[in-house]
């Protein structure tokens, strides 16, 4: 999690980025793994990841003289321009997303979560989260695969805080019924 004075140091970059592009070299190279990794999962095919990738960066970059500081990381306008590219691929080829979770995350999750777990509760729980409706899948992967707080998740995805926080709920909820897991939900962070 960033620092106030981390965020607002990134946007003064954003800021000298606009006068000269050179300058958005680091904040590339900051997030071009994380945002590589984000959109594979919701693709799970490595060359249209990578067109997916460049093309959000490059949206960036073409979107800087607009930028605004609205007090969330770089990350989440980043995070949203890829979402929003992803969804523009999945509409134009009208088919349906894919979410590639990883084994080795829904294991932290559940590690974090429940008393006592065997393999079988891990493959379940994989094939259960494919499952869920996309907007569920959204909230969950943004905050326990990409830690973003509620408000970065609200940008993320362009709803309010509380629908985040709702659909977060609303998702876990459906989990701990399911699979008797004590996920916790403070509705911070």
């Amino acid at each position: 999690m960033l620092s106030e004075n981390e965020i607002r140091e990134e946007y003064l970059l954003l800021e000298k980025a606009k006068k000269d592009p050179e300058a958005f070299g680091p904040v590339y190279e900051k997030y071009f793994d994380r945002i590589f990794n984000f959109i594979f999962r919701q693709t799970d095919d490595e060359e249209l990841t990578g067109d997916l990738c460049s093309q959000t960066f490059l949206n960036a970059l073409n979107h800087l003289p607009r930028f605004e500081f609205r007090g969330v990381p770089v990350s989440a306008w980043l995070y949203r321009i890829a979402a929003n590219e992803v969804n523009k691929h999945y509409r134009k080829l009208n088919a349906a997303r894919v979410f590639s979770i990883e084994e080795e995350r829904v294991r932290e999750l559940v590690e974090q979560t429940a008393k006592s777990y065997d393999e079988e509760l891990i493959r379940k729980l994989l094939g259960y989260l494919t499952e869920l409706p996309t907007e569920m899948l959204e909230v969950l992967e943004l905050r326990f695969f990409e830690d973003k707080d509620f408000r970065e998740i609200a940008y993320i995805l362009n709803i309010t805080e509380s629908g985040a926080k709702m659909r977060t709920y609303r998702a876990l909820d459906r989990l701990r019924k399911k699979f008797n897991l004590s996920i916790k939900y403070d509705g911070k962070k």
